[in-house]
């Protein structure tokens, strides 16, 4: 199983941490590597993901929503051959909120596509940097 991630701690209150991940109009300029983000994030929410150098969009979908605590997006192949499940989880600490995000690729097919992925992992340690910088403002 193929997995990234990627943490840090805010200097900020884990409300304000939530509500600048859920403002996916700036994803981009957390993660360099987005073109943009559409869709917004929600109870059931679907996103699309455009990444730089990818003519195929990501489309996610909300599949758990515990606002303030976690949110988890998963899209990948139909029947599950080969699923991307990413979770951000908050935790409050005594100085902010402790941020993750992890994302781990299942399903059949796993072993095969899991070997042909780019390393992502620059890109979670630049998006998890922006989002605490971001919230940090």
């Amino acid at each position: 199983m193929t997995t990234f991630e990627a943490s840090t701690t805010i200097s900020s209150s884990a409300d304000h941490v939530w509500a600048t991940l859920l403002d996916t109009t700036r994803w981009p300029e957390w993660d360099r590597s987005l073109q943009r983000v559409e869709g917004p994030l929600g109870p059931e929410g679907r996103i699309t993901i455009h990444v730089e150098g990818q003519s195929r969009p990501f489309k996610l979908r909300v599949v758990d929503w515990e606002p303030g605590l976690r949110l988890t997006l998963r899209g990948g192949m139909p029947l599950g051959l080969f699923t991307g499940t990413r979770a951000y989880e908050l935790t409050a600490v005594a100085d902010g909120t402790a941020v993750s995000m992890v994302e781990r690729y299942t399903g059949p097919l796993a072993s095969v596509f899991g070997k042909r992925l780019p390393d992502l992992q620059p890109s979670f340690d630049d998006f998890v940097a922006g989002w605490r910088d971001a919230a940090q403002r």
